[in-house]
């Protein structure tokens, strides 16, 4: 039937990968806001946050719900148990399907709002750089979409 697990090795399995997956999402948040910078020159998202404190907070609260549910999808997520706890923990498929995630996530987030702006000449989306708190919520909303992205990444039966 298998290898079977005591308790605390199932235990060390689950904070292992909940861990790693936590953190590597922390290293994608942070590369995705490198990339907005660049994806969308007109809203300086680093700059603009550091300079009112409800962005700031709007900024960590959208991090905290994307770790939220980075953490669901590795707790929710399937698990290949008795193939070693190292294979566990580290999938390379998943961590590339997370990667893939992340980059198709990123361009479609960033196509979709210049198709947005070009749709609806009536609302600037240029003006939002205008106001931190605006950036700041921007900001929150892209952590929360790229947060369900990466949480149906981690769900995917492979």
């Amino acid at each position: 039937m298998g290898i079977e697990w005591s308790f605390w090795q199932v235990v060390l399995l689950w904070v292992g990968r909940t861990a790693l997956l936590a953190f590597v999402a922390a290293v994608l948040g942070w590369l995705g806001l490198n990339a907005l910078d660049v994806l969308t020159p007109r809203i300086h998202e680093r700059q603009r946050i550091g300079e009112d404190p409800i962005a700031i907070g709007l900024f960590v609260g959208g991090f905290m719900i994307m770790i939220g549910l980075v953490v669901h999808g590795v707790v929710t997520g399937p698990v290949l148990v008795g193939t070693g706890l190292i294979a566990s923990i580290f999938d390379p498929i998943r961590l590339s399907l997370i990667a893939i995630s992340f980059v198709v996530s990123l361009l479609i987030g960033a196509a979709l709002l210049h198709i947005v702006d070009r749709v609806t000449p009536d609302i600037p989306f240029r003006e939002m750089d205008r106001s931190p708190v605006a950036v700041g919520l921007y900001v929150f909303g892209y952590l929360i979409f790229f947060g369900l992205i990466l949480n149906a990444a981690l769900k995917v039966p492979l």
